[in-house]
This record gives C-alpha cells, sequence and structure tokens, in this order.
C-alpha cells in the first residue's frame, strides 16, 4: 500500500475548542475481502441452487453476524464429517481443509464445493511442490487455527509449526539444507517478519515463497491502521474474537502506541474507552461485513461523535471466481 500523504495531524491530548468535538476516522480498506466474500457467495448459491440444508465444515468465516445469518437461511455448521449424512452437499470454509479430510469426504460420497480461500490454496499447493521436492516445511501461523491445521495436513510428514521466535530457537529437523517455510496468510505481517529473520539466522539455506504468503488484505488493513492508528486517541476494531486477522489489526494499532479494543457488534463499545477522547479510529476484519461497522458508527454518534471522516487508503479490484457448478 502506498502511504497517503493527506496531512491529518496526529492526535493529541491538547485541543482547540473547535478540534473538541469528537470525529470518526474511518479506515480504508476494511471489513470483507474477496476471499471472504466468495466463500459466503458459495454457501448462499448452494443454498439457493441445492436448497436446505447445506453442510459447511468449520465456520465458513471467523464472524458471528456471518455465520448466524447463514445458518438461519439453512446452513449447518460442522466439525467432524461424521455429523454429515450420506448424500448430502458439503462445503469446506475458507481456511482450507487438511488432505485427510478431502479423503474422507470423497469416501463418503458428499458433493462438496470448496470455499478455500484460493490465496490459501496457494499456500497449500506451495507445499505440495516442495514436499515433492524432498524439502521438509516450516509453517508459521497459530497452533489450532484452522488455517493452520489445513496447511500442516498438506503432508502426512516434514511438516513444522511454530508460532514465535522461542519456537525457532527450539525447532530440530532432519535436513537443515533442505527446508522451506509458508506462513497462515492472516499474520501480524510484522511479526511474521521477525520469525522468518529468525529462521533465516538459525537456518541460512531455507527457502521462502516466490511471493510472500500473507494475504493482501492482510496487508493492505494493517498498513490502513498502521497509516490511522497515530492520528487517533482510540481504535475500535469490528470483528469476532476468533478472528485472526481482526486480532492482528487491534495488535497493531496498539503497537504504534494507541489504545485499541475489538467489538463484534456496537452493544459491546464500552462508553469508557472513548470518554474524552476526540478522534476514534474504526476499522473491520476481513470477514467482518459493513452493516457491522455502520452500527458501530452510529453508536459512536449516540455517544458524541459528530463528524466521519473516511481515510484515504487502497482500493482492492480482486474478485475470485465462485467454483465449477455454481458459477
Amino acid at each position: 500500500m502506498n502511504a497517503p500523504t493527506a496531512p491529518i495531524a496526529p492526535a493529541s491530548g491538547s485541543h482547540t475548542k473547535a478540534e473538541s468535538e469528537m470525529e470518526i476516522l474511518l479506515a480504508q480498506p476494511r471489513g470483507f475481502c474477496a476471499g471472504v466474500e466468495r466463500a459466503i457467495g458459495i454457501v448462499e448459491r448452494a443454498l439457493e441452487l441445492h436448497g436446505a440444508p447445506i453442510y459447511v465444515r468449520h465456520e465458513i468465516v471467523h464472524n458471528k453476524y456471518v455465520v448466524d445469518d447463514l445458518r438461519a437461511k439453512g446452513a449447518i455448521f460442522i466439525e467432524d464429517l461424521a455429523d454429515v449424512p450420506a448424500g448430502a452437499t458439503l462445503i469446506f470454509s475458507a481456511h482450507g481443509v487438511a488432505q485427510s479430510v478431502r479423503r474422507e469426504a470423497d469416501a463418503r460420497g458428499f458433493q462438496v464445493f470448496d470455499a478455500t480461500c484460493p490465496l490459501v490454496t496457494k499456500v497449500h499447493v506451495e507445499v505440495a511442490k516442495m514436499r515433492k521436492e524432498g524439502f521438509d516445511i516450516v509453517m508459521i501461523g497459530h497452533k489450532g487455527h484452522p488455517e493452520a491445521e489445513g496447511t500442516m495436513g498438506q503432508s502426512e510428514q516434514g511438516m513444522h509449526l511454530v508460532e514465535t521466535i522461542e519456537d525457532v530457537a527450539s525447532l530440530m529437523v532432519r535436513d537443515p539444507e533442505a527446508l522451506a517455510y509458508v506462513t497462515q496468510t492472516t499474520l501480524s505481517v510484522d511479526d511474521a517478519a521477525r520469525i522468518v529473520a529468525a529462521l533465516k539466522e538459525k537456518f541460512p539455506s531455507i527457502r521462502g515463497p516466490k511471493k510472500d504468503d500473507i494475504c493482501y488484505a492482510t496487508q493492505n488493513r494493517q498498513d490502513a491502521v498502521k497509516f490511522m492508528a497515530p492520528k487517533c486517541d482510540v481504535v475500535i476494531v469490528v470483528g469476532s474474537p476468533n478472528s485472526s486477522n481482526s486480532n492482528r489489526l487491534r495488535e497493531v494499532a496498539r503497537t504504534m502506541g494507541t489504545d485499541s479494543y475489538m467489538v463484534d457488534r456496537a452493544d459491546q463499545l464500552d462508553p469508557a474507552w472513548i470518554a474524552g477522547k476526540t478522534r476514534v479510529g474504526v476499522t473491520a476484519g476481513a470477514s467482518a461485513p459493513e452493516i457491522l461497522v455502520q452500527d458501530v458508527i452510529e453508536r459512536l454518534r449516540q455517544m458524541g461523535a459528530k463528524t466521519v471522516r473516511k481515510l484515504p487508503g487502497t482500493e482492492e479490484m480482486v474478485r475470485f471466481p465462485m467454483p465449477r457448478g455454481l458459477a
């Protein structure tokens, strides 16, 4: 993202009378990315074509509002394929799945539509290619996150998960000369860079992906917060607690020295967070719909905000096609 140059002064503890009215600064970009839009569209289109119920392995994206809305339309979210009846339609979530899950779904004869984000699929393809070439793979990601589990499950052997620099320090591998790394797509850009640096220091021959695995949407939203946070007294991130990229946005703002809080919905806003504040920044994780952002803005207006200003930023034009059979 090219850093915008709009002349907006940093937040300050001393304000003139004219400045004392609360202003909302809106990050750009924010909210849905192309992978999330595609995943939700796949579930909605499958319901339209095949009728309810449609089974979805794991939450299609990590947002409570989205999941509840699709559940009301006839989607059933499951974790175990044993909970899906024979002959049913099954959708894999945007986070991707292990090869063992694909094999089980095929063996059970489900009609499967794959909503895995194409940028996650790119990482899976990288893993398969490098494993075929004899490389062990270090996956930089969050333990227990479905995307990390799906990527680790692309190979039954030769996979190592690291979450911190400390994990790198204790990592033992089969052959340091035949080692590569990939990353979860929703990591903090800065945190991932530090872990990659630690890997390269310990394993100088380690091979990285040709193009950074952290997705464009994650990068753009973090860059937008880096631009916005110094201009704000507090940053509000709209996103669900289990959303990795939303949590990273909150962390980025705090790293920039600005108080930051995350809310799933507007009624979770605590008046104490914004008491006496002049500029409130608002952004949203890639899985959070714009309607929730607008609800937060309306709640902030009720709390005294007078104006809303959309900041300049990257305009995203990425679109991903629907899978065959649903187009």
